[in-house]
């Protein structure tokens, strides 16, 4: 069984869904490390972005977006930003959008993955709601992360039904802003996606 692939999509991939490529990296090793210090995070967990504009393909992040990932002690080696396609949507077990403009995006571009797309703050929402008791065993091989992680993506779906994204999902574009405004936007990301891995591996306190 392949890791589970989550893929964030912003506008540019150069602000938001960088951000929230690498802070959910850092957040699952952060976990493990309390868990299961042995584990590869890399064999249980790839983290993907795109943009659904290509402005800004072949780019490094912006420079405030990887001051907040290296702040937080994540690593920013290695990123180039991409336009969005069908087939980054194809490979990935969940797609969680800055907006829902760019939710609605992923939906036109391959509606066969509406099921798997959420928009961030509405998938924390989702989160909050829901009983992880019901899902799989958690575990932190590659085979049991998956199964726990891909029953997690059809629970939300369920819980989710046809109610849509309220405003204040959307994460606001910090793009030509300061560094005070990336960080609260790096905050925003960050607290979205801790329930996420607090779902996925149960049982360690998060990493101050």
């Amino acid at each position: 069984m392949m890791a589970f692939t989550v893929l964030h999509v912003c506008m540019g991939n150069i602000c938001r869904s960088p951000m929230a490529e690498r802070l959910l990296v850092l957040a699952a090793q952060q976990r493990l490390g309390k868990l299961d210090p042995d584990a590869d995070v890399h064999e249980l967990l790839v983290s993907r972005s795109a943009g659904t504009g290509g402005w800004h393909d072949g780019e490094e992040m912006n420079p405030p977006a990887g001051r907040q990932i290296r702040l937080r002690g994540g690593s920013v080696d290695g990123f180039t930003a991409r336009k969005l396609t069908g087939a980054q949507l194809t490979e990935a077990d969940l797609i969680l959008t800055a907006t829902a403009d760019q939710s609605d995006y992923v939906a036109a571009l391959l509606p066969e993955a509406v099921h798997r797309t959420f928009v961030l703050g509405h998938f924390a929402r989702l989160l909050q709601q829901f009983e992880a008791k019901e899902l799989p065993a958690a575990g932190t091989d590659p085979e049991t992360f998956a199964a726990r992680a891909r029953a997690l993506v059809v629970a939300l779906d369920k819980l989710r039904g046809d109610t849509e994204p309220q405003p204040g999902d959307d994460l606001d574009d910090p793009w030509g802003r300061g560094d005070q405004t990336f960080q609260r936007i790096a905050d925003d990301i960050d607290e979205s996606l801790y329930p996420l891995v607090e779902a996925l591996l149960p049982g360690a306190a998060r990493a101050a």
